[in-house]
């Protein structure tokens, strides 16, 4: 079972990989620096665990196919 994240992270998540998709990737590293400049976030902890999700939903979404 894995962590049960907030309806925040969740929706900013999904906002913002139904905005631009094909920017996001499998790399944490590379979302981290996409939420920071698609997003107006301040805190290191809330952008890491949106770039966290994102990269969670690619690498699922990848294997999928």
């Amino acid at each position: 079972m894995g962590a049960i994240k907030p309806t925040y992270i969740k929706s900013l998540g999904k906002k913002l990989l139904a905005e631009v998709p094909e920017e996001f990737t499998a790399d944490f590293e590379a979302n981290k620096q996409l939420v920071e400049e698609y997003t107006n976030i301040k805190s290191k902890g809330v952008r890491n665990r949106i770039a966290g999700y994102i990269t969670h939903k690619k690498v699922k979404e990848s294997k999928e196919e």
